[in-house]
């Protein structure tokens, strides 16, 4: 599908993806990617876009600063969370939207929870990747990695200087073709403080693969959120969306906020 851009409140371009649905779903999805992806490889790749809008979805994916076909500065001082939360919401504006269903992964999950702390037209939310690093840190789970240390290990000229639990980061990179310098700076503005879970009130998912350990003990964040659900399926943090289960899951629980109606069994490994 092509792309399009808008304008951010600070002036960078941002790219983002719309994949039409058949119109049984009033509400479209936004989808924020995590670190070093993009929508293309998180959400497309992944087959979460195929599943979403076979279940009658619009589906919307945003490219965030200093990823993908977006805008890369090099400054720190133009990333962080809650910048990222303002894009989302310009997005909604672009596009004229009232209400939205949005999921995030990951970093993407991070500026998700906060998108739904303050923006209205965010009706029902899910949350993939993350677990108790949000009431812990207030974003990354720095029990397993800090930021500054993946920031280093991107940018490290030799991969035998990369600690164990970069690669796989500094791989993703690779893949999507990321400036590492950009990257960096987003994790270099990475979120310290807490985030208001008592201010989300809509509907909310938190999946977590079994063996992710950036998402470890997701059922502390379930409970920081009012009548959160939580549902476990396969996968470390870089296989678990790509699991069948994570798109069906995220379709069903969609389809009902939407419609009160599912489309899949999903069963709950809570």
């Amino acid at each position: 599908m092509p792309t399009t851009t808008f304008t951010a409140p600070d002036g960078l371009r941002l790219s983002y993806t719309v994949w039409e649905g058949d119109g049984r779903h009033r509400r479209p999805v936004v989808l924020q990617h995590g670190f070093a992806a993009d929508a293309q490889v998180n959400w497309v790749g992944t087959g979460v876009v195929r599943t979403l809008v076979e279940a009658g979805f619009t589906v919307i994916g945003l490219d965030a600063r200093g990823h993908g076909a977006s805008d890369k500065p090099h400054d720190p001082a133009c990333y962080g969370q809650d910048v990222m939360a303002r894009d989302v919401s310009a997005l909604l504006d672009e596009l004229g939207l009232d209400e939205v269903s949005l999921a995030g992964y990951s970093m993407g999950a991070i500026v998700a929870l906060i998108v739904a702390t303050k923006d209205k037209r965010v009706r029902c939310l899910a949350t993939g990747g993350i677990g108790a690093g949000i009431i812990d840190f207030g974003g990354v789970d720095t029990r397993v990695v800090e930021p500054e240390q993946l920031a280093d290990g991107l940018l490290a000229d030799d991969h035998a200087d990369v600690p164990a639990q970069v690669r796989p980061f500094r791989r993703l990179a690779r893949r999507t073709g990321g400036d590492v310098d950009a990257l960096a700076a987003v994790l270099r503005a990475s979120r310290r403080t807490s985030i208001p879970l008592t201010e989300i009130t809509v509907p909310t998912l938190i999946l977590a693969g079994e063996r992710d350990q950036l998402a470890a003990q997701p059922e502390r964040l379930a409970i920081g959120i009012a009548g959160a659900r939580l549902v476990r399926v396969p996968g470390d943090h870089m296989t678990a969306v790509a699991d069948p289960a994570f798109a069906l899951a995220l379709a069903d629980f969609f389809a009902y906020a939407d419609t009160g109606e599912t489309r899949f069994a999903i069963s709950s490994r809570a």
